[in-house]
């Protein structure tokens, strides 16, 4: 416990001030079918102890390994002493959903950051954010992966295929029969719609409005603006203008003006359908039948205000999990699914903070 907290409170306070005494390096990484760029991060003071090694995976986003919330989290955990490589996913950056490149990369990271000298030739831990943390969990029941793999984290991430996708379009989740609802984040099921859209039967035509919401997601990327700002809808309307008339409603279904609700009549209409395509498509995109075959330490941390993916996945992750991922699960008011909310006040703050700086020192003691 008292090791968890000193590594917990050396990342945190990176975190909070913004600050890391680190090194960052771009290198190249040999994926096998192609080459991709990687950015390496090291502590500046090292003492005579080779480092831990740690991979971070990003999500789906035109930054790629470039965003600013990952960045920060990677400079703050190389500040706490440990080695980071964050290899780039072009497909991903492309906002392309392709979970069969999740283990290829880690298979090309690992010897990459083992070739850095200096680096422990030890299990390298792995962790996932957003799209790829149920990917990423899932590559600990790999073979040839789990003995290289000291440990896996996950922050924020999906397991429930159906419910997720549901959660997408009306804000609905649950646990255990409790009940909730919130203004949900656009932004994941634009990335769905546009991969997917054109190939659920009935709507096969709709290639304009999946390179329609495509273009939203890229444009959301780049202005790095919360999706469900209002300040897209100019860009919603230029966007459906090159939608053929009869597919406009579907277009107004995934991207509604700001602050509209999407038609459930509509939406209950779509999802089945829409899942049963995603399941057929790539079957890799739901990842509950993999997670029992973990096979090594797993630690799930999510925020409870994320509205782009629900709190409630995380938990139902832990419970796919087998015995042998010793899966914790930490859920937090400190951390979203790309930043972190506002630290509460008085005692619940106090102890909020706590259980969150005793999570990351349990992260880090994985390798």
């Amino acid at each position: 416990m008292i090791r968890d907290t000193a590594a917990g409170l050396r990342f945190a306070r990176s975190w909070l001030r913004g600050r890391a005494d680190v090194t960052v390096e771009e290198i190249l990484v040999d994926r096998g079918d192609r080459t991709v760029p990687a950015t390496l991060l090291l502590p500046s003071r090292r003492g005579h102890r080779p480092l831990p090694g740690w991979i971070l995976l990003h999500g789906t986003a035109v930054p790629g390994r470039a965003h600013l919330q990952l960045v920060r989290f990677a400079k703050s955990l190389a500040h706490t002493g440990v080695a980071v490589l964050i290899p780039e996913v072009p497909e991903w950056k492309a906002l392309q959903l392709a979970p069969g490149l999740t283990v290829p990369t880690v298979r090309a990271a690992i010897p990459a950051l083992h070739a850095v000298p200096g680096i422990a030739a030890a299990p390298v831990g792995l962790i996932g954010f957003s799209f790829a943390a149920p990917h990423a969990l899932a590559a600990g029941a790999d073979p040839e992966l789990a003995p290289v793999l000291g440990g896996i984290a996950a922050f924020g991430g999906y397991v429930d295929l159906p419910r997720t996708l549901r959660f997408l379009f009306l804000g609905e989740h649950e646990w255990r029969g409790e009940r909730f609802r919130v203004a949900p984040d656009p932004y994941g099921r634009w990335i769905v719609g546009g991969n997917y859209l054109h190939r659920v039967p009935g709507h096969t035509d709709a290639g304009d409005v999946a390179r329609a919401l495509l273009a939203l997601a890229a444009e959301a990327g780049a202005r790095g603006v919360a999706a469900s700002d209002p300040g897209y809808d100019p860009f919603k309307r230029e966007l459906a203008a090159g939608v053929a008339h009869e597919r406009q409603p579907l277009f107004d279904l995934f991207a509604p003006p700001g602050g509209s609700v999407p038609d459930r009549e509509a939406v209950e209409a779509l999802l089945e359908p829409m899942v049963d395509t995603i399941r057929r498509v790539d079957p890799l995109m739901d990842p509950a039948q993999r997670l029992a075959g973990v096979r090594v330490p797993v630690r799930l941390v999510h925020g409870r205000g994320d509205v782009l993916i629900p709190f409630t996945e995380t938990l139902r992750t832990a419970e796919r999990m087998g015995p042998d991922a010793n899966a914790r699960v930490t859920i937090t008011r400190l951390f979203t699914h790309s930043q972190e909310d506002g630290i509460p006040g008085g005692v619940r703050g106090v102890a909020e903070s706590a259980r969150f700086v005793r999570a990351l020192g349990g992260v880090l003691r994985m390798v």
